[in-house]
Formats: structure tokens, C-alpha cells, sequence
């Protein structure tokens, strides 16, 4: 791969957030490899600058450590950007929250797995191409992760928080290596992991409305470009302004 252009490595890739996200960047020129469970839908396999895409479940390890060699040998040397975007958020039948007290403690270990530890596997398995392209990494946390969220489970709240934590040591670590790393923060985002009775907590949001992928995509390039050379260690909140209430 030519050394000329930036290179992106996302999880999470077929929709929603991540989808948004390869869009921003390809704008921008760079060269993208993603990963999801679901295959790259036809349209976006028309975009140049979207390189590879490999269709693994991370939470599962055997396609965990197949999707790091098959990346590693796809960009075959220096990479810029490391955005983890993949997620999972265990919604019980009959709509009812998943607290503390219900739905099974193996889901708790999923949403770990995928939410938490997968985060973490990636940024060391690529330490050394990030420290050669002087990269950057982003974490997807979530507005959950700081407040108890009348939808959103606890197991992926805790999870969300557990992966903000993991930010903040990442980026002392990595700082050695030359990368930065950062997390950005969803609020009420119109993606398919969206609850329906969403838009009653609109009231809630200064700026009246749900965002939109493009909001949270935009972001995220942000703090993979010079422009945030000296941001570090940060989480920003993309909510309208849901967290100041």
C-alpha cells in the first residue's frame, strides 16, 4: 500500500456510526479497511478508497485473531487511524430494560468481550503500525457510560464505562509510542441500535434533536487529523448537550 495516503482500520463498519465514518474519511482521501459481521453493502463497495473489508464477529476469539492477521497483511506496514466502533447493547423480548437484576450474567460476558476487551486486543495487536504512522486511536463509548439510561442496558452502560476508564490509560501508555488516544461519546443517535421510545427524551436535549451519524463521523475524523495533534486522553460528548441535564 502506498505510503502517500493515510490508512484506516474501523469496527463496526456496515451501518450506522461506522458506516457514516468510513464515508468522512474516504471523503478525505484515505484508504479504509473495516470489519463487521454483516458484508460491506453493494453501494459502498463502489467507493475507491475502501480498501478491504473482512467480515469477522469479534466477540468470537477464533475470528478475533483471524481479523488481526488478515489486517496486518492487508496494510503491510504503517497505520493512521484505529477507531473502535463495533458494539453490542442485549435487548431483552419484551422491551424490558436489562438491569442489574435480570437477563443472563453469560450477555454480561458478551457485551464485555466486544464492548471491552476487543478495544483493548486491537490497540496492542497494532501498537507498533499506530506508532509508525505517529496514529491515533478512537474509542466509541456512549452517553450510558456516565448516567443510568432508561433503554440502554446496564451490562452495555457498564461496559461504555469500563471502555471510557480504558481510554484514559490507553493514552498515557500509547503517548510513549507517539499515538493519541481518545474516545467519543454518543448521546441519541438515529442508528438501528436506537430504541423507538427514544424521542421521549427530546425534551432532554438542549439542541431539541437526535443526531445523526454524520454528527458523530465528523468527530471522530477530527481526532484523527492534525488539527487535534496535542488532544489526548479526552472523551467528547456528541448528544446536543444531553449530558449538561
Amino acid at each position: 500500500m502506498s505510503g502517500a495516503r493515510k490508512v484506516l482500520l474501523l469496527t463496526g463498519a456496515s451501518r450506522g456510526i461506522g458506516h457514516a465514518t468510513v464515508k468522512r474519511f474516504s471523503d478525505a482521501g484515505w484508504r479504509i479497511i473495516t470489519c463487521s459481521r454483516d458484508a460491506v453493502p453493494p453501494e459502498c463497495k463502489r467507493d475507491p478508497n475502501w480498501t478491504h473489508h473482512i467480515t469477522a464477529d469479534l466477540a468470537d476469539r477464533a475470528d478475533l485473531g483471524r481479523f488481526v492477521a488478515e489486517a496486518q497483511r492487508v496494510f503491510d506496514g504503517a497505520l493512521h487511524a484505529l477507531v473502535n466502533n463495533a458494539g453490542v447493547s442485549p435487548k431483552a423480548p419484551t422491551r424490558e430494560r436489562l438491569g442489574v437484576l435480570n437477563g443472563e450474567i453469560e450477555d454480561w460476558h458478551r457485551v464485555f468481550q466486544l464492548n471491552f476487551f476487543v478495544p483493548l486486543v486491537l490497540a496492542r495487536a497494532f501498537a507498533a503500525a499506530l506508532a509508525q504512522g505517529k496514529g491515533a486511536i478512537v474509542n466509541i463509548t456512549s452517553i450510558a457510560g456516565h448516567h443510568v439510561h432508561p433503554f440502554a442496558g446496564s451490562a452495555y452502560s457498564t461496559s461504555k464505562a469500563a471502555l471510557s476508564a480504558l481510554t484514559r490509560e490507553m493514552a498515557a501508555d500509547f503517548a510513549r509510542l507517539g499515538v493519541r488516544v481518545n474516545a467519543v461519546a454518543p448521546g441519541e443517535i438515529e442508528t438501528a441500535m436506537l430504541s423507538p421510545e427514544t424521542t421521549v427524551l427530546l425534551p432532554r436535549i438542549p439542541l431539541h434533536r437526535l443526531g445523526i451519524p454524520s454528527d458523530v463521523a465528523g468527530t471522530i475524523f477530527f481526532l484523527c487529523s492534525e488539527d487535534a495533534a496535542y488532544v489526548t486522553g479526552t472523551e467528547i460528548s456528541v448528544n446536543g448537550g444531553q449530558h449538561i441535564y
